[in-house]
């Protein structure tokens, strides 16, 4: 507020922070049976929409249209406005549970979860353990073209698959012992898990080829637990690590831990092999949850602490657990690290990075907050935070820019419990929020269906420019097998044809979605034309068939 002398008058003027403005809701989405399915992750598609990714125990009601065989793994795609647009249901008679997704480049997808369910249903191998790691690859069109089971005798878990330049690389954990025997050579058989045993929990690293087949798996870890929970590329080849550590110095662990336990950040090259690890925390808890890659080919890692400021941690709390996220290059230095709070116990589940460098975090809060939130808008007040009931569970949206300033900060919620699990950036340059609420229409949350909910929020950040839509694109294009067209307008029906250079039709197919699977694999190689004709307008695209995955 600003009190001004104008024309005789004194006017008092209201300036609107761009912090006030910039976390626009545009909608939100409850998703799900009457039992109970939970949300894991979630990603953008190149249609402008999304796909989530999760696992359900609910049968065909609400919004689900499959029965569960037991708890399964469970994806949806969404188009840009929230709307269904498939969705699919996999698993055996046991519990799988869906951790991670990713796009593949022939315009697929790739699930990573665990399972202990038998040889049943969708699942063609038998469990060898307590829970084994479950890989599924779907074509385009959602349909299982191909499934891998890794595990021990004992525990395994995943928390990330990365799609690489040669096939994909699996992030988990194992208790399991090394494997002593003959690796089996069938699809209905489990990969065992090789490498020492170093502790309750070490990492477990598994590079798989792009048609299922193991090429190398490593273990590291000291000898009490030690938990892989993220990864990504690095710059000069290779993968950075991360996850948390309760290890002393000892297995593969080169340091001792500074507090109960901390961040554990592995370099490995391409094939597995360490080239330099580093253990940061403070004297209490650290507990690592993500980290990504950034534009200049350094590393943000995210987390939460405890810790006063000792050892890597140079600012304490100023309550409870608080958010945690630093910056390191890929020699492992460090080059900043900031704190930030919300009440008295903050988690960090995801980062995103920006075109302009700035970042956005996502998590959740719970406990008291410092100061009253709007009853309406449930808004952050500029420049303080938001009191919520005590032990209710809220998402939080926190923007900073490249050198971990903030720029705004929003939480979202509902009078039950909201845990916020992915944060990603749209095509259109929004964010969504994804993740799981048990809580009926409250506060920002406009509906529920059953026990937990998918619950999922679209945000408009006002401070990026619009960005411009295509009439038509081919995503992967060169392809070796499914392309996918992408409408960028909407419609209510049309027509795909597929005819090469000498305006020969291949293919022709009733169309009715903005998105259009189109398989190439059966054409020889060589250029084609997908043409798209719908009750707006017409439009083609020139799509590169290659015979061979380079």
């Amino acid at each position: 507020m600003r009190t001004l002398y104008l024309f005789g008058l004194w006017v008092v003027c209201f300036f609107i922070s761009p912090r006030a403005i910039a976390q626009k809701i545009q909608w939100d989405k409850t998703l799900g049976g009457k039992q109970a399915d939970y949300l894991m992750d979630a990603l953008a598609t190149p249609d402008y929409g999304f796909i989530l990714a999760g696992s359900s125990l609910s049968a065909a009601s609400g919004s689900k249209s499959q029965n569960a065989h037991n708890l399964d793994y469970w994806i949806w795609k969404m188009n840009e406005k929230g709307e269904p647009e498939w969705q699919k249901n996999f698993g055996g008679t046991g519990s799988d549970y869906l951790y991670s997704i990713a796009l593949t480049p022939d315009a697929g997808y790739i699930l990573a979860g665990t399972s202990n369910s038998p040889k049943s249903d969708d699942k063609l191998t038998p469990h060898s353990g307590l829970d084994d790691v479950w890989v599924l690859k779907l074509n385009a069109r959602g349909e299982i073209e191909w499934q891998v089971t890794l595990g021990g005798i004992d525990q395994e878990k995943v928390h990330r698959i990365l799609p690489c330049a040669d096939g994909y690389l699996i992030a988990g954990s194992s208790a399991s012992p090394d494997f002593r025997g003959n690796a089996p050579a069938t699809p209905e058989t489990v990969v065992p898990k090789k490498g020492a045993s170093y502790g309750d929990l070490d990492f477990w690293v598994v590079k798989l080829k792009r048609t299922g087949e193991v090429a190398w798996q490593r273990t590291y870890g000291g000898q009490y637990v030690d938990e892989l929970r993220s990864v990504a590329t690095a710059p000069a080849g290779g993968f950075l690590l991360g996850g948390y550590s309760n290890s002393p110095e000892s297995g593969t662990k080169t340091q001792p831990n500074r507090g109960t336990g901390d961040f554990w950040v592995v370099r490995i090259d391409g094939e597995g092999n360490e080239l330099w690890q580093r253990t940061l925390g403070g004297e209490r808890d650290d507990q690592l949850q993500a980290l990504i890659r950034t534009y200049d080919d350094a590393f943000l890692l995210g987390g939460n602490s405890n810790s006063p400021g000792s050892h890597e941690k140079t600012t304490g709390n100023q309550e409870g657990t608080d958010l945690w996220v630093l910056k390191m290059d890929d020699s492992g230095t460090l080059l900043w690290q900031k704190t930030y709070n919300f009440g008295k116990t903050d988690v960090l589940t995801s980062l995103v990075e920006n075109d302009d460098h700035s970042v956005l975090i996502g998590g959740y809060a719970q406990g008291e907050y410092s100061t009253l939130r709007s009853k309406t808008t449930k808004r952050l007040p500029v420049g303080g935070m938001a009191k919520a009931k005590k032990g209710t569970d809220d998402y939080i949206a926190l923007k900073i820019d490249e050198k971990g300033e903030e720029l705004w900060s929003r939480t979202v919620g509902s009078h039950g419990c909201d845990l916020l699990r992915k944060v990603i950036e749209t095509r259109d340059g929004g964010y969504l929020m994804a993740g799981t609420s048990n809580a009926k229409a409250s506060g920002d949350k406009s509906g529920s269906q059953g026990r937990y909910d998918f619950w999922i929020v679209k945000l408009k950040d006002e401070q990026k420019p619009p960005k411009v839509k295509l009439m038509i694109e081919a995503s992967p294009n060169p392809t070796y097998g499914f392309t996918s067209i992408v409408i960028g307008y909407d419609f209510e029906k049309g027509t795909a044809t597929v005819v090469d250079l000498n305006g020969r039709v291949m293919q022709q197919f009733p169309i009715q979605s903005r998105t259009v699977p189109v398989d190439l694999s059966a054409l020889p190689e060589g250029i084609y034309i997908v043409n798209i004709s719908t009750n707006v307008q017409s439009d083609g695209v020139k799509i590169m068939k290659k015979t061979t995955k380079n």
